[in-house]
């Protein structure tokens, strides 16, 4: 039996909103593992190329609202607060954009005005950057790094040893003469 033109456009719909959902799906698994390959590797936004512009980029998990944790390091006096973990809310973003400090939405704290004169100030279109290194990427850091002269490959001394570093240590070769 021939089907219609119809019947054909209506199954061609039917199986692109399944395409979606299948793609939906399967986008989410791989968000969740590139974000545990960040975490692990304490990789950037800038190291992944992505720059200060791109701030579209970024997941906005909160909304806004505090973090689970419950203690708001920033806030806007308008119910929109932020704990200063992870990606700065739009809200923030639009108000440091608009010209004021960071300093200015500390939450129990004299605002950046009260502070002396010499803190170091930055203009309003510039995101600060931040002096520190997060702990996460201090702990993540190795002391010293193995490589084969042989074959080129490295090891940055963090988890299990590779294979090929075994090998080389078990044919009477020390972890100190492959220091790099």
């Amino acid at each position: 039996m021939a089907q219609t033109y119809l019947q054909v456009q209506k199954q061609i719909q039917t199986l692109q909103r399944e395409a979606e959902k299948l793609r939906m799906r399967e986008m989410s698994g791989v968000i969740d593992r590139i974000k545990v390959a960040i975490a692990e590797y304490g990789i950037t936004a800038k190291q992944l190329g992505f720059s200060s512009a791109s701030r579209s980029v970024a997941v906005k998990k909160n909304s806004g609202k505090a973090p689970s944790s419950g203690k708001a390091k920033y806030a806007n006096g308008q119910g929109q607060a932020w704990g200063g973990m992870g990606p700065r809310p739009a809200w923030l973003r639009a108000e440091l954009d608009a010209g004021k400090e960071l300093e200015d939405f500390l939450v129990g704290k004299a605002s950046a005005k009260a502070k002396p004169a010499s803190s170091k100030t930055r203009p309003a279109a510039t995101k600060p950057v931040s002096a520190k290194v997060s702990k996460g990427a201090q702990k993540r850091r190795a002391k010293k790094q193995y490589a084969d002269p042989a074959s080129g490959k490295r090891w940055a001394g963090m988890g299990p040893q590779p294979k090929w570093l075994k090998d080389l240590v078990a044919s009477g070769k020390t972890l100190e003469e492959l220091a790099v």
